[in-house]
């Protein structure tokens, strides 16, 4: 009898134990946000916000208003929409709301990277010595000089017929910027290896196309990668992409190579320094790899995308380019010598600023999210305070809360090129219940996890769209084809990227 009792005993603490696990027995405590835990329990919600995380938020917003907390695969997330609530949770300290011990467990999972946290501080502020300033400079330069091997270098002399070329837009852009990118970054062949010049050459452009080819199968596993939903069959895809990566990328084919920027050699040496093997050093590479290339070109394929569709937006912006060309002494025509825009050269360029902003506002939705380490308050702009629990995780998303907000942004589903700059050139600010907004675009994150890299990358694209725009006579295949809608798998993972692609035709301009 003794033993049927303990036995039921410890059947029932199992059971109550696992229902608690489950979240069966979360209530909301006084001052904490709206409570929705879905009729599932651990997973919760987790089915709706993975096929789509824009309409699952949206639904929430409109049923609790603008702020809420629902359970996604065993963590409670609460979701602020309130923009004027930004400030408080990207600059709170992280001993209450962290971002890196999220972020650790994101890259170990998809890049095989075990990032230290003593080695955070000294990684970062090598991203802010190369990618800002003077070395920003510099790794400008280097793209511009790949992006002139990549797409320049068969340019007419002007006598021949120039006939229209086709290809699919966003496999061109997605293509040719990352090459541009990884050769500027990661280095090019060495002319001693290969015997001369223009064999190294060669030998970019066919190691650089495979290693695209490979990154673009990866890159359609992401999002299920990250969420941990693979199946079987693209598990082993994944684990081969990443050793295929991990050697690819490896230090010691990366000291073979000429060229490689300072933003990788010095981070590398560093961790060497540090005491981190060579194969983790090789998943580092991995990770910067994507971090650094991942949203460009689809970025890229949205801006030409737009501007094609637009036309008075593409007047003003190649107007715009041409003229900072002339001013700095070059023109583009059959016969000159190949442009050099520089650094410089793209801060000269506002309306193609406003175009780029306008692009990511439209298409760039990343999830903010931090772990809550301690019980914070939280004050909304209407007065009331919420308390948001020790455990759970916050988390914003701007995209749907500030970018395509109609009181922000009227007509927000329109591109319009000049929506950030005024006619003279300087910035727009912007409001929302007639008081200015400090967060009204958000594509690179905010606070201690914004994107150390995205002036590079907004160079890159910069860089890219005015080659095109000055050397090509661009338009559609078929003009009246709508623009694509967009894969809602990849809400929460930076630039969106379409369902489809389409076809475009490009040519030098005759004479």
């Amino acid at each position: 009898m003794a033993f049927w009792t303990v036995f039921l005993c410890t059947l029932v603490a199992s059971l109550l134990g696992g229902l608690y696990l489950l979240g069966a027995f979360r209530r909301r405590r006084p001052n904490e946000p709206p409570l929705d835990k879905g009729i599932i329990p651990w997973l919760g919600y987790a089915l709706h916000f993975r096929k789509d995380s824009s309409g699952f938020l949206s639904k929430m917003q409109r049923k609790h208003g603008d702020i809420f907390t629902v359970l996604i695969g065993g963590y409670y997330f609460t979701f602020v929409m309130d923009p004027f609530c930004f400030g408080a949770i990207v600059k709170e300290s992280r001993s209450k709301l962290d971002f890196v011990t999220f972020a650790a467990k994101l890259v170990l999972q998809v890049f095989g990277y075990k990032s230290d946290k003593n080695n955070n501080s000294a990684l970062h502020a090598f991203s802010t010595k190369h990618l800002m300033g003077e070395g920003l400079n510099l790794l400008t330069q280097a793209t511009m000089d790949n992006f002139q091997k990549l797409m320049l270098f068969k340019l007419s002399s002007g006598e021949e017929k120039r006939p229209w070329q086709e290809a699919g837009l966003f496999h061109y852009c997605y293509n040719i910027v990352f090459r541009a990118g990884y050769l500027a970054l990661y280095g090019t062949e060495s002319h001693q290896g290969t015997g001369n010049k223009e064999k190294a050459h060669k030998q970019d452009l066919i190691h650089s196309n495979q290693l695209y080819t490979e990154f673009r199968k990866y890159d359609r596993l992401f999002p299920r990668l990250a969420y941990a939903m693979l199946p079987p069959k693209d598990k082993v895809e994944a684990e081969r992409l990443k050793r295929f990566f991990w050697d690819a990328l490896s230090v010691s084919k990366g000291s073979q190579k000429e060229n490689v920027s300072r933003w990788i050699s010095e981070q590398v040496q560093f961790l060497a320094e540090s005491g981190v093997p060579d194969y983790m050093r090789d998943r580092f590479k991995f990770m910067m790899l994507w971090a650094s290339q991942g949203n460009t070109g689809p970025t890229a394929f949205w801006l030409l995308l737009y501007l094609m569709k637009h036309p008075e937006a593409m007047k003003a912006v190649k107007g715009e380019v041409e003229k900072v060309l002339r001013e700095h002494g070059q023109e583009v025509k059959p016969g000159s010598p190949a442009i050099n825009i520089t650094r410089d050269m793209l801060d000269q360029t506002p309306f193609l600023d406003s175009a780029v902003e306008e692009t990511l506002r439209l298409v760039a939705a990343p999830i903010l999210i931090r772990a809550v380490l301690q019980d914070v308050s939280l004050k909304m702009s209407g007065g009331t305070e919420y308390t948001l629990r020790k455990g759970d995780r916050v988390a914003l998303f701007p995209h749907l809360s500030v970018q395509m907000n109609p009181e922000i942004h009227p007509e927000p589903h329109k591109f319009k090129y000049d929506r950030f700059v005024n006619p003279d050139g300087t910035k727009k600010d912007f409001y929302k219940n007639g008081k200015r907004l400090k967060y009204f675009n958000m594509p690179w994150g905010a606070g201690v996890s914004i994107c150390p890299g995205r002036f590079f990358a907004t160079a890159e694209i910069k860089l890219f769209v005015s080659l095109m725009l000055t050397h090509y006579d661009l338009e559609l295949v078929n003009d009246k084809e709508e623009i694509p809608a967009i894969d809602s798998s990849r809400w929460g993972f930076g630039t969106m990227q379409p369902v489809h692609d389409i076809q475009f035709r490009y040519r030098q301009p005759q004479a």
